[in-house]
């Protein structure tokens, strides 16, 4: 088993060290993850200049780019033998929700689908690495387990881990997003020059959080599972755009 290790934290990040530490003994594991802090990079590519893969002391490879970069990378042609599985994480901070659609932690996990295995997005619920064993032995479980997976292709599990000791934790949820608020605005600054400029501001709080969500799943003490599918068609919506489309032209 060979499994691809990336993140959106850095290829210096704690959670990747986590990760790659609760794995190296089940599989023969290879870390390519971004140089830098690439968190809201989403499924971004580079395009615009090569990247620059460079082995790190610890055997690691850090890649100029983005989370996706660096699996893309990993599965077509940088490394000598194909990965088998890829796994992102663990990535300090939720992954909750409409998270998803930003996230460089689950955009890694997402390039993984030509695998034709699962792939799993990690996340804990904290910024700090204090819980990193409880979210490292949840990550091993689960991924040593992944043979007994009987998933439609191109699935990409994103598992969220409350900031708990493992022995505080209830158990494991199956669970589907909820859906946040609005973002808070965006901050405005000016530089010493006069120059103005914005801050992205924090995430809004859940508006969809209640039983059977992923919110509500980890507030109870219970490590989330949702399930991603990379089809994004409004299925329900082809009836009433069908109607609408007949008289435009």
């Amino acid at each position: 088993m060979r499994i691809l290790i990336a993140n959106d934290d850095g290829v210096h990040a704690p959670g990747l060290v986590a990760l790659h530490d609760a794995l190296a003994d089940y599989a023969d594991c290879t870390v390519v993850a971004p140089m830098r802090d690439m968190s809201g990079a989403s499924s971004s590519l580079t395009l615009d200049r090569p990247l620059h893969p460079q082995r790190m002391p610890n055997g690691f490879i850090g890649v100029d780019g983005t989370p996706t970069d660096c699996v893309h990378l990993g599965l077509n042609g940088l490394l000598e033998d194909k990965p088998d599985l890829v796994v992102s994480g663990i990535n300090l901070g939720a992954n909750l929700g409409d998270d998803v659609l930003y996230s460089g932690t689950v955009a890694a996990a997402i390039e993984g689908r030509f695998t034709g295995k699962p792939a799993f997005a990690f996340s804990l619920l904290s910024r700090s690495p204090d819980n990193l064993p409880s979210a490292a032995h949840i990550a091993r479980t689960l991924v040593a387990n992944h043979h007994r997976l009987d998933l439609p292709p191109r699935t990409v599990l994103s598992v969220n881990i409350p900031n708990l000791p493992l022995g505080h934790i209830r158990g494991i949820r199956l669970t589907r997003l909820g859906h946040r608020a609005c973002a808070a605005p965006p901050v405005k600054v000016v530089n010493p020059r006069g120059k103005e400029g914005y801050w992205i501001s924090v995430a809004g709080d859940a508006e969809d959080g209640g039983p059977g969500t992923d919110f509500h799943a980890v507030m109870q003490g219970y490590v989330s599972v949702t399930p991603l599918q990379l089809d994004r068609t409004f299925h329900e919506a082809f009836k009433g755009l069908d109607t609408w489309l007949e008289d435009l032209l």
